[in-house]
């Protein structure tokens, strides 16, 4: 019954605010758009994707519902209208590959065969 609950929250909260803009645009000025900062030059960020090998089909709730379960944050895209799980963004490759490790070990823990990770390249919303 608590998997039904977390997956329903899980489901409510996936969906919430879809198609709405939370922050208001606002002016910049002009020196803003002509010199990038200086803290996004060369800065990468990485995410930890998770799912099925090979991409098959698994129910998404079950594995949403894992993961918090043992107390994974992650957050869901839509990609070639395909949810996908990440973990992250992570600042560096060494911290997004740290919890790949945590989480290949509790995956191995409960004996879940059916989940892979891979450390990718965070993609930014355009």
């Amino acid at each position: 019954m608590r998997k039904v609950a977390m997956a329903i929250v899980v489901l409510a909260l996936a969906g919430c605010g879809e198609g709405r803009s939370v922050d208001t645009p606002r002016a910049k000025p002009a020196a803003a758009e002509v010199q990038p900062q200086a803290s996004t030059i060369g800065a990468q960020e990485w995410d930890v994707w998770v799912g099925p090998p090979d991409h098959k089909l698994q129910a998404l709730t079950d594995l949403t519902a894992w993961l918090l379960e043992h107390g994974f944050s992650f957050y869901l895209v839509k990609e070639d209208g395909k949810d996908q799980v990440l973990m992250g963004p992570f600042s560096s490759k060494a911290e997004a590959e740290a919890k790949q490790v945590q989480l290949t070990e509790k995956l191995a823990k409960a004996k879940k065969n059916d989940t892979v990770s891979q450390v990718i390249e965070h993609k930014v919303a355009q």
